[in-house]
């Protein structure tokens, strides 16, 4: 009996372990995805990493591109490509990236913002449009950054006069001058502005062995390099060069009157302000402009009764200049003037007047700034966002928000700069410029949020 049941038995244990192979295969087949590919992720990181390493930036990315839309990629992985674009100069398309990293309500990661910018920036420096250099070399005076020294001196070779002097500009903002070797040699560039912000670059750095050079440029030239000459002899040292320059206030060159003034200001001499309150009367308007400036930068109250002349000017920019120095000397009771200047004809000067008053604290002058941002002339609308840096009050915030939305680029412009100058909650404003469609507007973007991280978040710890 047994032997007769034998095949039988060995016949149904046979279908018995296939079915029970083919249900095996089944409940692993329904397993999910994640399952039968638990060591992709962890492969493909490690491969990026390598990647990166390497200085295959080309191949981080892919990695990040070619990950299955079901498979999220991990913040390592996303960093990595994050890097790989700055790497590459393509920072618009790492801001996308940034915003897988940290989406809208979860903390910001400063660090990475400001590789960030400075990505936007240094990306520009080469770009076959003269503005858009000029652009990111004006940003880069305005910031000062040593990492990026090799940049700004290769700016210092560039075809264009005003890149030359903004990177002459940046290097000494950023503590370089002196160290650099090309700054020197822009001594002897064919452009007298490069000339001239090399000097004062240098100058301000205190290079002592320059000075006979200093002295030979104010001995022979007979123009407003000159006058920046003798101010380097004067911050190395020889006080005797301050009357020259006080002595050139009155020569025949309305460009060398400017100059002199513009330099006393900077230099905040006590003996210089008869000479630059005496500027306001100029036959030139331009001198008159200059002196108006001149003396809000030197400060102080001596420049009010100056000051309160030059408003009343037949010329509009001298009137506009002098309401925002009026606002620089912080003299409250400087107000009833600048409330008269935001009812003046000329819209120009009505932002200069908005801008002064905000300066002394007066947010009433936000309704004035509010309808000039309303303005069809779009330089009266960048004339308000500029006024408007100097607040950092909800309402002027929100005037701001709507100028960065402007149909033309120059609002957008001189808001994306405005917001580099308000220590208050303008980190999203920024963003957005970020983003602008604008080249031009993007690098003053990423300008202003380098001002505004060393403005705003000191003592805060980058991650």
């Amino acid at each position: 009996m047994v032997k007769a049941d034998a095949p039988m038995c060995r016949s149904f244990q046979g279908r018995a372990l296939v079915l029970r192979s083919l249900l095996a295969l089944l409940a692993f087949a329904s397993m999910p995805h994640t399952v039968w590919s638990a060591e992709t992720p962890a492969a493909t990181e490690k491969e990026a990493a390598r990647a990166f390493k390497n200085s295959e930036y080309d191949r981080v990315i892919k990695l990040l591109q070619e990950r299955p839309s079901d498979q999220p990629a991990s913040n390592d992985l996303l960093r990595l490509g994050y890097l790989s674009y700055l790497r590459l100069g393509r920072p618009e398309e790492a801001f996308k990236i940034y915003q897988r990293l940290v989406p809208e309500g979860r903390p910001e990661n400063h660090g990475l913002l400001r590789q960030l910018a400075v990505s936007m920036l240094t990306s520009r420096v080469r770009d076959p449009k003269e503005h858009v250099r000029i652009a990111a070399y004006a940003a880069l005076a305005e910031v000062g950054l040593p990492e990026t020294r090799s940049v700004l001196e290769d700016g210092l070779l560039d075809s264009s006069v005003m890149v030359r002097a903004r990177a002459a500009e940046a290097i000494g903002k950023a503590g370089m001058a002196a160290k650099s070797a090309p700054l020197r040699r822009a001594l002897q560039d064919d452009a007298a502005a490069v000339r001239i912000a090399a000097m004062n670059a240098l100058s301000d750095a205190k290079i002592m062995d320059l000075k006979e050079e200093f002295a030979r440029i104010a001995r022979t030239d007979d123009g407003p390099e000159s006058i920046f000459a003798y101010a380097a002899l004067y911050k190395l040292g020889q006080l005797d060069a301050l009357e020259e320059i006080r002595g050139a206030a009155t020569l025949p060159e309305a460009e060398v009157r400017m100059a002199a003034l513009g330099v006393l200001g900077r230099l905040k001499h006590p003996s210089s302000l008869a000479v630059l309150s005496q500027g306001v009367y100029d036959p030139d308007p331009a001198v008159r402009a200059f002196a108006a400036g001149a003396l809000g930068e030197f400060g102080g109250p001596g420049g009010t009764a100056p000051l309160t002349h030059a408003v009343g000017d037949e010329v509009a920019r001298v009137r506009g200049v002098a309401a925002a120095s009026l606002g620089r000397l912080g003299l409250k009771e400087n107000r009833p003037l600048l409330n008269v200047l935001t009812k003046d004809p000329n819209k120009h000067v009505r932002a200069d007047a908005v801008e002064g008053l905000l300066r002394l604290g007066d947010l009433s002058a936000i309704l004035a700034a509010a309808d000039l941002a309303r303005n069809p002339d779009p330089s009266i609308r960048g004339a308000a966002a500029q006024a408007l840096a100097a607040t950092s009050d909800k309402q002027g915030l929100a005037i701001l928000q709507t100028l960065l939305q402007d149909q033309q680029p120059l609002p957008r412009f001189m808001t994306a700069k405005a917001l580099g100058k308000i220590p208050g909650p303008v980190l999203p404003l920024i963003k957005k410029g970020l983003q602008d469609s604008d080249e031009t507007v993007r690098i003053a973007a990423a300008g202003s949020l380098i001002q505004w991280q060393a403005r705003s978040a000191r003592g805060r710890p980058a991650r």
